[in-house]
């Protein structure tokens, strides 16, 4: 965001808004999409996650310190409320694929509005699809090994309790929900949220900038007032990535807890 905010202070073409080119970044080095900005924060945030858990478990106590207290609070939040309320008795052996989730998606979610970072990893689609199609394969394993491939098939296909004659229409719908908008939910409304927050945080930010540094005094005066409502949107868009984290992760423990369930 940085980058561009400076670009506007010295190119004399008016202001030009953002769009999709901002999100595709130059390779920091050489010309391999594998060295471009989202691809260092996705590791960064593996680093980030890791060295915060760590820390918050080394000197575990009974009267825990405020960084073994945040790091319990959000093992506890996805353990309990994300886990054991959504999954049942089974939920234990999920938690740590929940929990890793969680903490993935909420971590590279936030660092669109890091100074020096400012920029969501998972406005990137092809991170958030592959987010999804490991979901994809959890919950659909799970099912076939509870209940054997034919019935889990079978129990998508026709559904118990319906007239024969509505499958014409319900098979085709119900195919289509497990294997096809299921994992395309999961990954577009976490990248199209990414990404809608950053584009209206660049154009308050830089719409501000320009506004502050053009000839005219009406828009000089205006300029605060973009300032502001891009401050406002920060906040805002906090609240979105965090919302997002969690409900990538529900929806991935309501499609497991479905999966097991012997009617689905």
């Amino acid at each position: 965001m940085g980058d561009r905010v400076r670009s506007f202070q010295f190119s004399g073409e008016g202001f030009v808004p953002p769009s999709t080119a901002d999100f595709n970044l130059p390779p920091a080095f050489g010309h391999s999409e594998y060295t471009t900005k989202p691809v260092f924060l996705v590791f960064l945030s593996i680093i980030v996650v890791s060295a915060f858990f760590i820390a918050a478990s080394r000197k575990a106590a009974i009267v825990p310190s405020k960084l073994q207290f945040a790091g319990e609070s959000i093992y506890s939040f996805v353990r309990h409320d994300l886990g054991e309320e959504i999954i049942g008795h089974e939920f234990m052996r999920f938690v740590p694929f929940l929990f890793t989730l969680f903490t993935f998606v909420l971590t590279n979610n936030v660092f669109g509005i890091v100074p020096f970072l400012q920029f969501p990893a998972m406005s990137h689609v092809g991170f958030p699809y592959v987010l999804a199609l490991f979901s994809f394969f959890i919950f659909h394993a799970v099912g076939i090994k509870k209940q054997g491939l034919g019935k889990y098939l079978r129990g998508i296909a026709f559904m118990p309790g319906v007239p024969k004659f509505v499958y014409i229409l319900l098979t085709p719908i119900e195919i289509a929900t497990f294997f096809i908008v299921r994992p395309l939910t999961l990954s577009l409304r976490l990248f199209a949220n990414m990404f809608a927050g950053h584009l209206l945080l660049l154009v308050f930010i830089t719409g501000g900038d320009y506004m502050l540094h053009d000839s005219h005094t009406f828009l000089k005066i205006l300029s605060p007032f973009s300032f502001t409502m891009g401050i406002g949107m920060t906040f805002f868009e906090f609240m979105v990535q965090c919302l997002q984290a969690y409900i990538i992760t529900l929806l991935t423990a309501l499609f497991i807890a479905g999966a097991l369930a012997d009617e689905h």
